[in-house]
């Protein structure tokens, strides 16, 4: 039976989460008409903070490469970068810097890194110009271009995209209203001088990334009302390279050549169509992202949820890197889309790449990277591999190795992801669409403060619990996801169940509130098994992806091209291995799980899970081109004599450094 104090929702699309075009949120910086309402709203920089592992990444990000940039990458981030007036880089990288600093230092609280941040902050305000541009000013006619710097033209739009975002979380976390004059004032000087020098006028950069443009333009209207804004988007949209058509279309699905599309900008363009839609809510927007990610996940797709991208567009060969980069703005895409859409599709999307590619391409101090990752990674080192773009180790754990972009713009990963687990709603409510331990400070119903705590160890566990704190009791919906790979999930409030259908992908419980209310949610992890390259076979179980455990040797090594030293890291276990496939099924996984869950847990040492199931080494699965070779394909039974069954183990995949997460498999009858 339904809980009286109960109600009960079901959420579909956009369409039935907005009651109609005045269903706004009363409290947050939300869409106003005549752009589409949205369902979801992000909270205040500092309204969410995280506790357990989340936490920890934080602290790492403090201790590690985000809190000491400006002296580890001195020649970019130091006090001469053009940033904070001097001669040295102009261009993206400090700004990717700041876009990471600022939301860990004010969900941290940490005043040491908001003075850091507030050097840059500062001088862009204070040295906007009278007709409304803002950067770096133009360098002297004797400059000397500085070693390891990127100067481009400091005309160039593209940077500025950057340095807004950073504006636009500082105003969140402070209501400076100095921001909303700059960005104005700016705006302004876009709109006047987007005809004769577009976007893509200086580099092809700003064209490709316009829709990171459009997405603060919509912001400010949604503050100001000022019309020329929405004028500006249109103009802006006209300018910035028609994802739309890419993604709808079959530009993805060529193989003969492959795509001539750069892989960051595939992600960072993923926004862009539902950006639009903001203002014209067209089904065709919608639809489009959705094609985009089928073909990629058909035609370049591993099962990390990410695709071949090294550099360009690059097939689906799980030893085809991709750029960390990528990963970052492909989260960014997600969580810009989400609050607008009410799609869980999204979020469940943006889990699994935070939870496994993301903790995989750092080391566990926060001190090295790399620049490409492998699903399939069996040895990293400093030489070439079948990348398009394989200069400069780019696969190896270091600060500078492979293109120091991503030594830059990696800083907002973790942070945006935190800021993006609880969102206000359209109801005046709070909503949990993306899970992780936290908890969330936020204004509901009629202008109420409450907090809800969430105590988990999700994605490892099934179980989460959310608390409510406050002492006065409030009345306000509470908006649940369901994940989409949850086939039996179980939501009960003070241990009475609450009803849920097999097509709910949001629940959302209405009532009084009362300090110790408890929410228990259970989400069962069933394995699935996903197929790939060359019939390959990929391990999921909740929101993780599995690979094997492969152990592993960090070597460090320097030489005279790097200022830092990097990590190479070999094998000391085999990697060759297939999964045995009786009868259309593979062989029976066990699921064992550790007594806790460690602050620290994306490593060998401290993975919180592991599946143990039966292999065979397959000694023909060799080494080529310096990464494992082509998949073994499908049916192996006639060579089942020479092969051994071996107990194997996979962990999940933001544990490895070393990986095989795409099996061969051995088929028997």
């Amino acid at each position: 039976m339904r809980n009286l104090l109960l109600t009960l929702t079901m959420l579909f699309l956009i369409a039935s989460c907005n009651k109609g075009p005045e269903t706004r949120n009363d409290h947050y910086i939300t869409n106003q008409a005549p752009l589409v309402a949205q369902p979801y709203t992000s909270l205040p920089l500092g309204s969410i903070k995280p506790n357990g592992f989340l936490l920890k990444m934080l602290e790492l990000q403090r201790d590690g490469l985000t809190g000491h940039l400006d002296s580890i990458y001195e020649v970019v981030c130091g006090p001469n970068n053009g940033w904070l007036g001097g001669t040295g880089d102009g261009w993206e990288r400090g700004p990717y810097w700041i876009d990471g600093l600022v939301p860990l230092a004010y969900i941290l609280d940490d005043e040491q890194l908001k003075a850091k941040a507030q050097e840059w902050i500062e001088w862009s305000i204070a040295n906007q110009r009278e007709d409304g541009y803002f950067g770096p000013k133009p360098l002297p006619d004797d400059y000397e271009v500085i070693e390891g710097t990127q100067q481009g033209n400091r005309e160039d739009w593209w940077p500025k995209m950057v340095m807004l975002k950073v504006l636009q979380q500082y105003y969140t976390a402070t209501n400076d209203e100095r921001v909303i004059e700059l960005m104005t004032r700016y705006f302004r000087y876009q709109l006047d001088n987007l005809d004769e020098y577009p976007l893509g006028n200086w580099t092809y950069w700003a064209n490709r990334r316009g829709g990171d443009n459009m997405a603060v333009v919509y912001w400010l209207y949604n503050i100001t009302g000022d019309e020329f804004l929405l004028d500006l988007a249109e103009v802006l949209f006209e300018q910035t390279y028609n994802w739309t058509e890419v993604y709808s279309g079959n530009d993805l699905r060529t193989i003969s050549p492959l795509p001539h599309l750069h892989c960051v900008n595939v992600a960072q363009g993923l926004k862009q169509p539902v950006v639009y839609y903001q203002q014209h809510p067209e089904e065709k927007y919608l639809e489009a992202v959705k094609k985009g990610l089928n073909s990629l996940k058909e035609i370049h797709g591993f099962v990390n949820g990410m695709y071949g991208g090294d550099e360009r567009l690059h097939g689906n060969d799980p030893t085809q890197g991709s750029e960390l980069c990528s990963a970052i703005e492909m989260m960014y895409s997600f969580e810009n889309i989400l609050p607008v859409t009410g799609d869980t599709y999204y979020a469940d999307y943006l889990e699994k790449v935070a939870y496994n590619v993301l903790p995989a391409q750092h080391n566990d101090d926060y001190t090295r990277r790399q620049y490409f990752q492998q699903a399939n990674q069996v040895l990293v080192t400093d030489v070439k591999r079948n990348f398009f773009n394989d200069r400069n180790a780019r696969i190896a754990y270091g600060v500078l190795t492979g293109y120091p972009c991503c030594t830059a713009n990696m800083h907002q990963g973790w942070p945006r992801f935190i800021q993006n687990l609880w969102y206000a709603t359209a109801d005046n409510g709070i909503a949990a669409l993306v899970y992780g331990p936290s908890e969330v400070n936020a204004v509901v119903a009629d202008g109420k403060e409450v907090r809800l705590v969430e105590e988990t160890d999700y994605p490892f566990r099934d179980k989460i619990n959310i608390t409510y704190k406050s002492k006065k009791k409030v009345t306000f919906p509470l908006h649940l996801r369901i994940p989409g790979w949850c086939n039996e999930p179980v939501v009960t409030v003070n241990g009475e169940a609450v009803e849920i259908s097999d097509q709910d992908n949001i629940v959302v419980i209405d009532r009084e509130w009362t300090e110790g209310d408890r929410v228990e949610m259970t989400f069962p992890m069933e394995i699935r098994v996903s197929e790939w390259a060359d019939d390959s076979r990929g391990i999921e179980r909740g929101p993780l992806v599995y690979g094997l455990r492969i152990e592993e040797n960090w070597v460090e090594k320097k030489t005279e091209q790097w200022p830092h030293s990097f990590f190479e890291v070999l094998p000391e276990s085999p990697w060759n291995y297939a999964l045995y496939e009786p009868k259309g099924s593979l062989d029976e996984i066990a699921v064992e799980e550790s007594s806790d869950v460690p602050d620290m847990p994306w490593n060998l040492e401290n993975a919180p899970i592991t599946l143990k199931t039966k292999g065979g080494r397959l000694p023909y699965w060799n080494m080529d081109k310096n990464s494992a070779a082509r998949l073994p394909v499908r049916n192996l039974s006639s060579e089942l004599g020479n092969i051994e069954k071996e107990d194997i183990e996979l962990i999940p995949y933001g544990c490895t450094t070393l990986r095989i997460s795409e099996f061969p498999v051995i088929k028997t009858r």
